[in-house]
């Protein structure tokens, strides 16, 4: 089984890449730093498996499909895409410059967009495949200080949905995560204690658990939040 993540080297991304790893998934793994990539594939590699790592500004439509063409080429048919890169640039939309909006939509929804039908249609092929987008509790409710995340965040869940629509005939899987306060590099320096929030980890095994349903069942939305945040 082989797995496309994007925005693999911190947070909820690195957790995932972590379990689909220790579960035998050989891994194509995506972000912009690339000696971060760099550490974890070392962190993680083991003779005889396959894990490859590929630098992309999310933000620059040839960048990503470069990225894609050379995945193709290097890595083969993906068994599992999670749409996980995004970027949070807080503050309020009425005041805001307008590049603030433009570049959250070009990394929360047209890089999601433009991945998904890449491998979307390749899963339509082969009728088989899942598609897991990590959205966010901001994608049904705007977030304080949030606009324009919350208006990116919305358009990837429906995103979601329609991709959903489309592959569901052909047997490939749309799952949508919206999580809640998750700890990872955006709250650093909080003094908000660590077992107040979701934790990485409860993503990823809660996305691994998804992977292992029957054959028959599509979990559309997955909400996890905070107990008492």
């Amino acid at each position: 089984m082989k797995a496309v993540i994007t925005g693999a080297t911190k947070g909820i991304g690195r957790a995932i890449a972590i379990k689909l790893w220790e579960n035998g998934y050989d891994l194509l793994l995506t972000a912009r730093n690339q000696p971060e990539l760099e550490k974890l594939r070392d962190e993680l590699f083991v003779t005889g498996r396959t894990i490859l790592i590929y630098a992309v500004d999310y933000g620059i439509k040839e960048e990503v499909y470069k990225f894609l063409n050379t995945a193709e080429n290097e890595f083969g048919f993906v068994d599992v895409l999670v749409n996980n890169v995004g970027a949070f640039l807080p503050g309020s939309m009425l005041d805001e410059d307008d590049e603030t909006f433009e570049k959250q939509q070009n990394i929360n929804v047209n890089a999601g967009y433009y991945i998904s039908k890449f491998y979307g249609k390749k899963m339509r092929s082969q009728q088989r495949g899942h598609i897991f987008n990590i959205c966010s509790v901001a994608s049904k409710a705007p977030v304080k200080n949030g606009g324009s995340y919350s208006v990116t965040k919305a358009a990837m869940l429906s995103l979601n949905h329609v991709l959903r629509q489309e592959l569901a005939p052909h047997n490939v899987k749309v799952t949508a995560f919206l999580p809640g306060s998750t700890k990872t590099s955006s709250w650093e320096g909080t003094t908000i204690p660590d077992e107040k929030f979701v934790q990485p980890e409860d993503i990823a095994e809660t996305l691994f658990t998804i992977l292992n349903l029957s054959k028959g069942v599509n979990v559309d939305e997955v909400l996890i939040t905070p107990l008492d945040f």
